[in-house]
């Protein structure tokens, strides 16, 4: 199996006042294509500060990840915006859609970041509409869509440039039971289907056990 990402030895120390506060404490550990990983830990774990590393949205302060066996490191600003854009799909606990936009023009704008045109986009942005099972509500606003709805046109957004990688931070969060359960066997089919690699930082210790390949525990900044 081909290891997709790895860190070694990540450590992220904060400075809050006059307090160091260790978020990551020599973190290593490595997730291979077509993954579904869970990581699971109170909070404060550290849970979301590896996430975020693993998204290129933070830098560690010391260790590396790799990604593809290349190291984020000596990536310029630019790379790394590219590397978010097109390697990683990040779906987050509140949605972060536009609200005036329609579902299909919240889909589009990932497109047009990558500088996809016209109706290329449109057409993209209706088959992954599609995809997620929001065929029926491309031109709903995200405040006529449900809270499971518009969890889907952020997968669909996630998902929209064609990345190696899925990071969802507790993407079940604002949904009730059912519309969670239907959320990840969502993402299980993809992973299953399409070997796409998911990592997603939860609470919920049954939907990890029901959907995750594997389980990550997280304490004090520590993989236990």
């Amino acid at each position: 199996m081909t290891v997709l990402l790895e860190t070694r030895n990540v450590s992220k120390i904060y400075q809050m006042g006059t307090a160091r506060v260790n978020a990551l404490d020599n973190v290593s550990m490595s997730i291979v294509e077509g993954e579904f990983v869970a990581i699971q830990g109170t909070s404060g774990s550290g849970k979301s500060t590896l996430l975020n590393m693993l998204g290129g949205l933070d830098h560690p302060t010391s260790g590396e990840i790799l990604f593809s066996s290349k190291s984020l490191e000596p990536l310029t600003k630019r790379e790394m915006a590219a590397y978010r854009r097109n390697s990683v799909g990040m779906i987050f606990q509140n949605f972060n859609l536009i609200p005036t936009m329609t579902a299909q023009e919240n889909v589009g704008l990932a497109l047009a970041f990558a500088g996809v045109r016209g109706r290329q986009r449109s057409k993209r942005a209706e088959e992954l509409l599609d995809r997620v099972g929001l065929s029926d509500r491309m031109i709903h606003r995200p405040s006529e869509l449900s809270g499971g709805e518009q969890q889907r046109v952020a997968i669909a957004r996630a998902l929209a440039n064609r990345p190696k990688v899925l990071l969802a931070d507790e993407p079940t969060g604002n949904l009730d039971s059912t519309r969670a359960h239907e959320l990840l066997a969502l993402l299980r089919e993809m992973v299953n289907n399409d070997l796409l690699t998911t990592v997603m930082v939860t609470h919920d210790k049954e939907l990890a056990t029901n959907f995750a390949n594997r389980i990550i525990l997280m304490k004090d900044g520590r993989i236990i």
